[in-house]
């Protein structure tokens, strides 16, 4: 998967999902633009891809912000020229609580950085990829809206995350003309930081009791996967090997979605 001679930019990249996948993207020749709202967490991914012997350009910037966006892009156009691949990665858990306890500004906030973010991701990028003679958008989207909706109070978050797999299959028409691909990726329980920034609350009250067989993700007997695991499967949808795939979902889950 030779990756040289393609611009990449990641959002969400300071760790996590995001940083593995702008990791192993420069790692096969990719220059990645790294972009994230913490400025000391993207500086540190830059670092580490320059520390393995690739090119980067840290960006700090709100996805859900039109300026930002319209910023970042065109700085990372002006220091390389043009725009090849696209991973609009950056996201919250948000809230999870009973939809009578989910607050308004809750759901907004969610819906502006998932959803809204991945709109003006898109929105921004897609002039340049046309202007590139095509290229490959990957969303990351979750098992979570997509093939399972057992996660107590999680609805704003299990909406934007339906949305995202419903633009990706939409578009895939409307650029498949500009030969610009987009598929979506959708993780299971992968180990990253997230989990930390989720705020639960009253999630009982939201909650069905089920027993699960034995071993929640059948492939790895219950454990969770890796952000390289996601990250392998973004690489290959960048890549020429995935030239005939669009509108895509892959489920990353180690067949947990199959249980639930």
């Amino acid at each position: 998967m030779d990756l040289k001679g393609k611009v990449a930019l990641v959002t969400g990249a300071g760790s996590g999902i995001g940083k593995a996948s702008a990791l192993m993207l420069a790692a096969r020749g990719a220059r990645v633009a790294v972009l994230s709202r913490t400025g000391s967490e993207i500086l540190k991914a830059k670092e580490e891809i320059e520390a393995a012997g690739g090119e980067a350009l840290a960006l700090t910037g709100d996805v859900s912000l039109e300026d930002d966006m319209k910023g970042a892009v065109e700085t990372l156009v002006s220091a390389w020229g043009r725009l090849d691949i696209v991973v609009a990665n950056a996201g919250i858990n948000g809230v999870w609580a009973p939809i009578d306890d989910l607050q308004p500004h809750e759901w907004d906030k969610t819906i502006a950085v998932n959803l809204r973010g991945t709109y003006l991701t898109i929105h921004c990028v897609v002039p340049h990829l046309k202007l590139a003679g095509g290229g490959s958008i990957v969303v990351v989207s979750s098992i979570n809206g997509t093939r399972t909706f057992t996660t107590a109070g999680a609805t704003a978050y299990s909406a934007t995350k339906a949305a995202q797999l419903a633009m990706v299959q939409q578009l895939a028409l409307e650029l498949g003309k500009s030969r610009i691909r987009i598929n979506a990726v959708c993780p299971g329980l992968i180990t990253t930081n997230i989990p930390d920034s989720t705020i639960k609350r009253n999630q009982d009250a939201a909650r069905i009791p089920v027993v699960w067989p034995e071993g929640d993700i059948p492939i790895t007997g219950g454990k969770a996967g890796t952000s390289e695991d996601v990250a392998e499967i973004i690489a290959f949808l960048a890549s020429d090997h995935a030239r005939h795939i669009t509108g895509s979902p892959v489920w990353i889950d180690g067949g947990q979605s199959l249980l639930r």
